[in-house]
């Protein structure tokens, strides 16, 4: 029986039982009204918090910076997870997480809201995602 495709023997594929997938997205999503409330440690305890949640829901977090408005994150996970709702896992737990490290936020962000409800979602191939990582890295130099 002869092959009908070749795989690179150095490959970003990552190998389940019965599936083989690579799937990675640039996700941002932004505090509400573009407060900028992530800073003064706020934005390690984030970065804290969302590997955290990442490694207790076995995604895996490429690439992550938090700005004192926005979040950008480069994330890897498996094909049974829909996208919106890892992004509801993001938010809503680490909300509800900073909401009760700092009440004062609340006083901030009327309405008990952290977040804009929106977010962005992009894919990413092999191809582009040196350049995202690149992306995410600078944001705070910008």
């Amino acid at each position: 029986m002869e092959k009908l495709y070749d795989l690179p023997i150095e490959n970003n594929l990552t190998y389940g039982r019965g599936y083989v997938y690579s799937l990675q997205y640039h996700i941002v999503w932004c505090t509400k009204y573009r407060k900028k409330v992530l800073c003064n440690g706020m934005d390690e305890k984030c970065k804290e918090l969302l590997y955290g949640l990442a490694k207790d829901y076995q995604f895996t977090i490429l690439a992550m910076e938090v700005m004192p408005e926005q979040i950008h994150m480069l994330v890897d996970c498996k094909p049974q997870f829909m996208i919106s709702d890892m992004i509801k896992i993001f938010k809503g737990n680490l909300a509800r997480r900073l909401f009760l490290d700092h009440p004062e936020l609340k006083k901030e962000l009327w309405g008990g809201h952290l977040w804009n409800p929106s977010y962005c979602v992009v894919t990413v191939s092999d191809r582009s995602r040196q350049q995202v990582e690149h992306y995410i890295a600078t944001q705070k130099t910008k």
